[in-house]
């Protein structure tokens, strides 16, 4: 069995112990065992990246764009290898992870870009014969906590702005996947970047999360995970006068009106509610439905999820992979429980279910759910289930659609189906949620553009796109008497 150590001032890097790397297709095959890091471990990575940062955040741009872009170019001309350890190691089908790897090489490509187009302001100061020029700089060394769902994905687009800013990183993969991410850090590695600017320590959250929060030499914490994690993680950060942002979930509303084309809302509510196995805190798991069309729509989405084939992520005609984990599996499962017991009525899946393909592999695999005649109080309607789990909501008209979407302690990302240009205008203007999204999936964003939400979805600035500047640079006014 290949085993995998940590990144550590451009070496690689012995731990005290590793962790088996399991298939959720197949709980036979074991992927690797990968470096189960400790707080000594993160000690060494924050001191590399602390002396490497000088020297990197004062270089010259044209050398961080052509590594970038080094970066980028690899991960394309790999993507297929690559998304086959992806859709192994986390159960994604390999489509959606070759996707997913081809997103992480073309964020590379775009911050490459960034690079150089770093600007500023020169402006007048209100007092004769003064310049005065406003200027972006990095903000010293960033710890990046990534989560199990986007393995490679959301860590690209966390290292790359950092890289691109100048700023020097320590990296805190998902302890459930840290094979994505090891052959990224082993691109990186590979780029022409000094040693130390980038660091790699896996291993357990409440280990490494803990130990980079709370070090004195990390100026600033981005996180991706639950809910109650990213609170104390938040705590953490005010108290010892950190930088923080935060993406935390969501509970995202599907509204599909009278007037929505019936096919178009059942294919993106498929889309959005199953694929990914609904591991996607943009995953639509509340359908916010209409009267009239309400009982066809019912029917129609019923007749969809019979045809989404359930098996191993790897194999040929698989359209929905397996739960991440045991542990995912059951919480899915209590949550069917849950609604039961509240009143809400199964109409599709609900359980644990064999690997379509035949082969008899043993994984994580549940059928796509369905709950209809679900209340907007419930706690499936309330709680993020983080599975291939959706409830229908039915309702009147567009005013309490609109009332019921925006009736949650989440606002990532919300739809609407509709033909109506009045009601999607006001839908974009008046929902509560970061993005919106009108007859399309909630779950599918451009790299390019920015990513994040509101209420208890997200905390501090957005990520991607231009827009990631806000975080990883801090705002410098500097004065000069002519």
């Amino acid at each position: 069995m290949s085993r995998y150590d940590n990144l550590i001032n451009g070496q690689w890097t012995a731990a005290a112990t590793y962790s088996p790397n399991t298939n959720p297709s197949d709980l036979s095959d074991v992927v690797g065992d990968y470096a189960q890091g400790d707080a000594q471990d993160v000690q060494a990575a924050v001191a590399a990246a602390v002396a490497a940062f000088p020297a990197w955040s004062t270089s010259g741009i044209q050398a961080r764009s052509d590594a970038l872009d080094k970066i980028g170019s690899e991960i394309l001309a790999r993507k297929e290898e690559l998304g086959e350890l992806l859709a192994r190691e986390e159960g994604k089908t390999r489509p959606e992870a070759i996707g997913e790897v081809g997103r992480a090489g073309q964020i590379f490509k775009f911050f490459a870009g960034e690079c150089l187009r770093l600007s500023g302001e020169t402006v007048p100061s209100v007092r004769p014969g003064i310049g005065v020029e406003i200027t972006r700089e990095p903000i010293g060394v960033v710890g990046l906590i990534t989560p199990w769902n986007f393995p490679i994905a959301i860590p690209a687009w966390k290292i790359a702005p950092a890289l691109a800013f100048g700023n020097c990183v320590v990296l805190k993969p998902a302890d459930l996947v840290p094979g994505s991410a090891w052959a990224l850090a082993d691109i990186i590695h590979r780029s022409g970047i000094p040693a130390g600017v980038f660091n790699l320590v896996m291993g357990r959250g409440r280990v490494i999360g803990e130990a980079l929060v709370n070090h004195p030499g990390v100026a600033a914490i981005s996180f991706t995970g639950s809910v109650g994690v990213g609170r104390g993680i938040a705590e953490a950060c005010v108290k010892n006068g950190k930088k923080v942002q935060l993406e935390m979930g969501g509970k995202n509303p599907q509204i599909v009106l009278d007037d929505a084309d019936l096919n178009q809302a059942v294919e993106l509510s498929a889309q959005s509610g199953f694929y990914s196995t609904g591991q996607r805190c943009t995953a639509s798991s509340r359908l916010i439905v209409t009267d009239k069309i309400y009982p066809a729509f019912i029917e129609a989405l019923q007749a969809r999820m019979a045809k989404i084939k359930v098996g191993d992520a790897r194999a040929a005609g698989t359209d929905m992979g397996p739960v991440v984990s045991q542990a995912q599996l059951e919480q899915d499962l209590s949550y069917v429980e849950i609604a039961k017991a509240e009143g809400a009525r199964l109409a599709a899946g609900g359980s644990r279910v064999a690997c379509h393909t035949g082969s008899g592999k043993d994984g994580f695999y549940m059928a796509p759910t369905l709950f209809v005649d679900t209340e907007a109080g419930m706690r499936i309607n309330r709680e993020e289930v983080f599975g291939p789990v959706a409830s229908l909501i039915r309702v009147k008209d567009y005013d309490e659609a609109l009332a019921v979407s925006n009736d949650t302690p989440f606002g990532l990302s919300a739809g609407i189906a509709t033909t109506s240009l009045k009601y999607a205008t006001h839908f974009k203007r008046h929902s509560q949620a970061g993005m919106v999204m009108v007859n399309l999936p909630t779950a599918g964003v451009d790299y390019h553009v920015p990513f994040g939400g509101r209420k208890g979805s997200s905390y501090g600035p957005r990520e991607q796109g231009r827009y990631a500047q806000e975080f990883y640079t801090t705002v410098k006014t500097a004065y000069t008497l002519a």
